[in-house]
């Protein structure tokens, strides 16, 4: 919570963290495969744009959604949207990443089964193709 009793910024890019993440593990990614695949999602920048405050205990609901991709999946920008339970917009998270190789240090085009996994997620309004990573 922040000095006004509201949900703090950095919680809101915790709670998107934690939603992508439980996104991959669900779809065969949990963070022990991502360790002996010696790959990880990287995010080189987030956007948070704030619309209604969110308060102590209040329920929310964090959705998960591909705003952008590569075609080799090198790159992402993954949204998410948290929610009061009558549907309010509290917020929108915004995550431009890609998949860094842990051993080269570099990004890399995903495994088939991860980029599969991405394509799978419903595909936000404004969807773009975006660049590879890989050069």
């Amino acid at each position: 919570m922040d000095f006004n009793a509201h949900m703090k910024n950095t919680a809101f890019l915790d709670k998107a963290a934690d939603v992508r993440m439980m996104f991959f593990a669900e779809n065969g990614f949990p963070v022990g495969e991502f360790a002996r695949l010696r790959l990880g999602p990287v995010v080189m920048k987030d956007e948070v744009e704030y619309r209604k405050e969110v308060g102590l205990l209040q329920e929310i609901t964090v959705t998960l959604a591909i705003a952008g991709h590569s075609a080799d999946g090198s790159r992402f920008l993954l949204r998410n949207e948290i929610l009061r339970p009558d549907g309010t917009l509290c917020a929108r998270v915004t995550s431009a990443g890609g998949w860094l190789d842990l051993a080269a240090r570099k990004l890399v085009a995903p495994p088939e089964a991860l980029h599969r996994a991405m394509q799978s997620l419903p595909k936000t309004s404004d969807f773009t193709v975006l660049p590879s990573s890989v050069r």
